[in-house]
């Protein structure tokens, strides 16, 4: 196919929209592997039309916070839902700093080399996507692909948490997430950073649903069969591949941002990660494989 000038790779990935406007493709055309989402997302447009009045009402997120931490299995008192997980990283950077123990680790992680402080580690390891063995030791724990990855809400570790309903229920549009603290720690400490109003109604409204209609087990066992048959197509087609616990592999032997492009596929460049000639690529639904396949098969 003819070559074309990409846009460069977003720190964060999804990169579908910029990669479909450099193609002149409709975005909803691209199949976007540079983000990791569950790849069987509910139905928000019939789950979003149920509660189209909430618009018009201010948010008040004590039910939606009753309601998910019951889900989990902690206290009410400890949990915070945030615009995302994004902002539960900063509310909780912003009170007790921190770094991360090594690198490549998730960017949006609090980084103070050589200052001693709260140690932050994802869970699994964004991007190895490893799962944390228990002698691994954290003071922060990023659980945002947990639930895909092990089929459960939560390991369960006393130290603070945080979590990204955006990647369990594929939804970055609502921004949902939280903060479980721990036992002991003051939650006002974390609140005081956080704006008024943060989660939407909308958002809020919509999350019970979400809570009661989720299988995670179901879920995280159909992610996985997934993930071993897009390591084994990697893998027929020659290229070296890297593949953990978590909703996505590694791949290197080729660029594969740009050779995927022209056929309307988005991919993750890790070099952000500082590991250049890596790219990361979600497990797609079975629909979405079968157009990974073929459009290997045409890069040859």
């Amino acid at each position: 196919m003819t070559s074309i000038n990409l846009p460069p790779p977003g720190a964060h990935g999804g990169d579908g929209p910029a990669i479909a406007a450099a193609l002149g493709l409709d975005p909803q055309s691209v199949l976007d592997l540079s983000q990791n989402l569950n790849p069987f997302p509910p139905q928000f447009d019939e789950l979003v039309s149920r509660h189209l009045d909430a618009i018009g009402h201010y948010p008040d997120a004590r039910r939606a916070e009753r309601m998910l931490a019951e889900v989990i299995g902690v206290d009410a008192e400890r949990l915070i839902l945030t615009n995302g997980g994004s902002e539960a990283i900063h509310i909780v950077a912003t009170e007790i700093g921190g770094t991360v123990a090594r690198e490549p680790e998730f960017g949006l992680h609090p980084r103070r080399p050589g200052v001693r402080g709260p140690i932050w580690r994802s869970n699994p390891h964004s991007p190895t996507g490893v799962l944390a063995g228990p002698r691994n030791r954290a003071d922060v724990w990023d659980e945002a692909f947990f639930a895909l990855a092990t089929g459960a809400w939560s390991a369960g570790r006393p130290e603070m948490t945080v979590g990204s309903l955006t990647k369990t229920f594929a939804c970055p549009g609502l921004r949902l997430g939280y903060v479980i603290a721990p036992e002991g720690f003051d939650p006002a400490r974390l609140r005081q950073h956080q704006p008024h109003w943060s989660v939407s109604t909308l958002a809020l409204a919509v999350l019970p649903d979400l809570l009661e209609h989720a299988d995670l087990p179901g879920l995280a066992m159909q992610i996985a069969i997934l993930r071993g048959e897009l390591r084994r197509l990697f893998v027929d087609h020659g290229l070296t591949v890297r593949a953990g616990d978590a909703p996505w592999v590694l791949v290197s032997g080729t660029d594969l941002r740009t050779e995927l492009a022209p056929y309307g596929i988005v991919v993750r460049d890790c070099t952000s990660f500082g590991m250049p000639g890596v790219f990361r690529v979600a497990v797609p639904n079975s629909e979405g494989l079968s157009r990974l396949a073929y459009a290997l098969d045409q890069v040859g």
